[in-house]
């Protein structure tokens, strides 16, 4: 299927989000990130299955909105597309997504404690961050969001915020454009971090909702500058 320079463009935008959130620890083998398609905005991008840090554009296929493949290519698929899919339905202004089990988040979606903006950039969270927990509606499963039901559970839940902690699974992060997504995606979890450290001595100091206000308002430039940087860091 041919693709034009905008969407090859982008394409090429989400391989690099791929690479650094998997150098950065938010991705592993497992996890995945989507950008919704430039021309045709009820489909999304995202790769077959394969581990973060090895895909490459011929990986990036695209999705429509049930969520399958428009060619698979033969390619194998992540089960988890539906998270990406139905989040792109409930919510216009989201234009990437990524599902993540990074190490600084498990401690939060298995213990329930809640994750709180605890530093500044961790303000990019927003100031709530809200709990998903699939025995709610679906009982017990295998954890994996395998069907647009499970998708649009997850996507109510996530509701106007950016980010959504999953019981005992891992966290979902969405954003108005890849940069913004790979910055709240590493920021959130390094914001994990402090907290739990936090914790381990004694007591966490959230910010303020007014302090949440002022400093979740970071401007592109900060934010393309911490992109560049962390490209900086791939192999």
């Amino acid at each position: 299927m041919s693709v034009s320079a905008s969407t090859e463009t982008l394409i090429a935008e989400l391989v690099t989000a791929n690479h650094i959130l998997a150098n950065e620890n938010v991705l592993d083998a497992f996890g995945h990130v989507s950008v919704r398609h430039p021309e045709r905005p009820g489909h999304f991008l995202m790769s077959c299955s394969r581990a973060p840090e090895l895909v490459r554009a011929p990986d990036i296929l695209e999705y429509d909105e049930r969520s399958q493949p428009v060619d698979t290519q033969g390619e194998s698929l992540y089960i988890e597309r539906f998270i990406h899919g139905e989040i792109y339905r409930a919510r216009p202004d989201v234009h990437a997504v990524c599902h993540h089990h990074a190490a600084a988040i498990m401690p939060f979606c298995i213990s329930g404690t809640p994750l709180v903006p605890v530093y500044q950039h961790g303000a990019f969270m927003g100031e709530q961050v809200p709990f998903w927990d699939s025995q709610d509606e679906f009982g017990d499963t295998n954890l994996l969001l395998s069907n647009t039901d499970h998708g649009a559970s997850l996507a109510r839940a996530l509701g106007p915020h950016w980010c959504v902690l999953m019981r005992r699974h891992g966290a979902t992060v969405v954003a108005r454009n890849l940069t913004e997504l790979v910055f709240r995606a590493v920021t959130s979890c390094a914001n994990a971090h402090f907290q739990h450290q936090a914790q381990l001595q004694g007591h966490v100091d959230r910010l303020t909702p007014g302090e949440v206000s002022k400093a979740s308002q970071i401007a592109p430039s900060a934010m393309a500058r911490a992109r560049n940087y962390w490209q900086s860091r791939l192999k």
